[in-house]
């Protein structure tokens, strides 16, 4: 009977003490989940990420307001075309200019071309009239001044955020993250130093994420923000393929 005691008391006392193991492993783990959610959540924010983020927006809106008003670029030139105004000179050769600058460069003061000069000046402006009529109605340099607004206080926040010491790696991350976002629109990426500022941007986030795991990494900042055109490339394609002087 006592063999057949401890047969089925040691069992017991055994379970007991796995439940009671076990109870405690799992009332550890859910404070440590806890402990890490309150941390993320109290996670005191980096003046630089929040930089970043201010930054980032800006970014974000002036590059939106780029492609509306190239869009709206596209319309006029489709539709009214740049103001020009178009000559033939005492070669016969046929000259489109954009501007008075232009108009008066190339005619001199001579009596034979003052006619052809009015005449020009009064084409060039008519079709002034007809474009910024058709610009108000669309609202081109509205756009265009509300992007070049944006372009300014994205400048002014990347300043900032360049002299604002980072107080944690994410910190570190953004200020690397912004230089590459800034560079997509105004270098060639494949070129030096971009391809090893990506690769310490990536470094800083992998050993972070491993060393800091309780450490807050934005999403936006784990995702290669898309390749965008270089703003302005829409004029200068207009007026190189016109073949005209601006």
């Amino acid at each position: 009977m006592a063999d057949s005691d401890n047969t089925t008391t040691l069992p017991f006392v055994t379970r007991r003490r796995v439940l009671a193991g076990t109870a405690i492993a799992i009332a550890g783990s859910q404070r440590n989940a806890f402990a890490r959610n309150d941390l993320e959540k109290n996670q005191p924010t980096d003046p630089a990420v929040a930089l970043w983020r201010k930054w980032k927006a800006s970014h974000e809106q002036t590059e939106r307001l780029c492609r509306q008003q190239q869009r709206l670029e596209r319309k006029l030139v489709e539709t009214v075309g740049f103001p020009s105004a178009t000559i033939r000179l005492r070669d016969d050769r046929r000259v489109t200019l954009h501007s008075l600058k232009a108009l008066h460069e190339v005619l001199d003061l001579d009596p034979e071309d003052v006619a052809l000069r009015v005449k020009a000046e009064a084409d060039l402006a008519d079709h002034q009239a007809r474009w910024d009529a058709a610009d108000r109605e669309i609202g081109y340099s509205a756009t265009l001044r509300a992007e070049r607004d944006a372009a300014d206080r994205a400048e002014d926040l990347l300043e900032a955020l360049s002299k604002t010491p980072a107080a944690s790696l994410a910190g570190v991350a953004a200020k690397l993250d912004a230089a590459l976002r800034e560079a997509e629109i105004s270098e060639d990426q494949a070129e030096f130093p971009w391809p090893q500022i990506r690769s310490a941007l990536d470094d800083v986030i992998r050993n972070g994420q491993r060393l800091v795991p309780e450490q807050m990494f934005p999403n936006d900042m784990l995702q290669p923000a898309p390749l965008r055109k270089r703003r302005g490339d829409i004029l200068r394609f207009w007026i190189e393929s016109d073949g005209g002087v601006a």
